[in-house]
């Protein structure tokens, strides 16, 4: 392999971080470039960065330097992706050694970027940073999606327009922006094609999905036809839904196709109206009681997942008691908790940070407890049950997979006595549950729940 026609590519932060990783390097390889795991055996170093919170922030730059410190002479190194669209300039002048910088709105400009690095010495960072973004018009007919096993995640859309403000995301990615809803058909079976079962839509706000194309309803619209484009595509999963846009058609077609998952991930980020009102977030905790019955009604067996904040500026006592009063009554099937991080540029940061580090600690730990303890009893009334399982791995003697109700990474596991062939979904009888995973053995008739 030579080093002069091989890149290194760092992938941080979320999963749609990864699509834009994976379309990177889509670009690269066409333009006569080939991957390595060994940045010592690459000309072009890559690190597509997070910036979303100060953790992973703290990440991206230990990454970054980690590289400039091994670079050697005739490597390039590009800090791409969402720190560097935040703070721009200032990415290069904490780590020296970086040569290019590009932003997350011009991912597709990777090429253009590296070439122009590769023409000769520059005693200068290079800097591409534009400020608008071409969704789903100009992104060099890279497939936005990122394969892994058999499940791809797939994005519908990026940027957001909703005025969270503690969220720095409009202010890296810009306003939502749909793709095409051909193009996604066409990615969805050209995935197929290629052997996936799983498909998994994402975006900053899958429930915003063609609002700026005009469509109303534009996410169940395109769940119809996305049904009818890939009948054979088994699992179909939807993530990041905003609370107050889960429409009654969505609910339905979410009920009347089998394809797609009994699953929703809904991050609600708290349950007292106040702190929902600071936030800048839909603050009608009725309508999330309205809706989730509704839910819970059409949809037999639905799987929730959601997300939480602990700490945010002004959250007292009492607002934290009433989000745990919420959680004891909603029994969600997952949750993840985060305690609140100061962010500069958001609408929150006049707030400041008051909330002392220690009370966010105490109120996410015992959080945490409270759901740990419900999810055990919620696994424990599968047991007995039988669920398909999509198998994704074999290690000492068990089968390792995830049922409907398992996102990757963020959810739970199952784990089956024997060797099942992996990339297949077979009928599992569940033996055992543990806080977040589940134990089972191959069921020899699928009497299944609902998936």
């Amino acid at each position: 392999m030579k080093k002069s026609n091989t890149f290194h590519l760092v992938s941080l932060g979320c999963a749609k971080n990864t699509v834009d990783s994976d379309s990177m390097a889509q670009l690269l390889m066409r333009d006569g470039y080939r991957g390595t795991d060994d940045p010592h055996k690459a000309n072009v170093l890559i690190v597509n960065t997070c910036g979303f919170i100060g953790p992973a922030k703290d990440e991206s730059f230990a990454v970054l330097r980690e590289l400039a410190e091994i670079k050697q002479k005739g490597q390039i190194l590009i800090a791409a992706g969402c720190l560097t669209q935040r703070y721009g300039a200032e990415v290069a002048q904490k780590v020296p050694g970086i040569d290019g910088v590009l932003g997350t709105r011009r991912w597709m400009d990777i090429v253009q970027v590296v070439s122009e690095l590769r023409k000769g010495p520059h005693p200068e960072p290079l800097y591409h940073l534009p400020g608008y973004a071409t969704v789903g018009t100009d992104e060099q007919n890279a497939m936005r999606a990122s394969v892994a096993g058999s499940s791809a995640y797939l994005k519908v859309a990026d940027g957001c327009r909703r005025p969270c403000a503690f969220c720095a995301i409009p202010l890296i990615k810009g306003t939502a922006v749909s793709r095409p809803v051909e193009t996604i058909l066409d990615e969805a079976r050209r995935l197929r094609d290629a052997g996936v079962r799983e498909l998994i839509l994402i975006a900053q706000d899958t429930t915003d999905y063609g609002h700026d194309l005009g469509i109303k309803d534009g996410l169940a619209v395109m769940l119809e036809q996305l049904t009818d484009a890939v009948p054979d595509m088994d699992w179909i999963r939807i993530m990041y839904a905003y609370p107050g846009y889960v429409t009654d058609r969505l609910i339905d077609v979410m009920a009347e196709r089998e394809q797609i998952l009994p699953y929703l991930d809904m991050p609600l980020q708290h349950a007292h109206p106040k702190t929902l009102y600071r936030m800048r977030r839909p603050s009608n905790i009725e309508w999330v009681h309205k809706t989730l019955g509704k839910m819970r009604s059409k949809i037999p067996n639905l799987s929730i997942r959601t997300t939480f904040i602990v700490g945010y500026p002004g959250e007292t006592d009492e607002e934290y008691q009433a989000l745990v009063d919420f959680v004891n009554e909603i029994r969600f099937d997952r949750v993840g908790t985060f305690q609140f991080s100061f962010e500069e540029g958001t609408t929150s940061a006049p707030l400041g940070d008051p909330v002392p580090a220690s009370v966010k600690q105490e109120r996410f730990e015992q959080l945490m407890e409270l759901q740990q303890g419900i999810s055990m009893q919620v696994n424990q009334s599968y047991v007995g049950k039988t669920l398909d399982v999509l198998v994704e791995g074999f290690d000492n003697g068990i089968s390792i997979g995830r049922s409907y109700r398992d996102a990757p990474e963020i959810d739970g596991l199952v784990f089956v006595e024997g060797r099942l062939e992996i990339g297949q979904i077979v009928p599992v009888r569940i033996t055992g549950a543990m806080a977040y995973d589940l134990t089972g053995v191959p069921a020899q008739v699928s009497i299944q729940i609902r998936f």
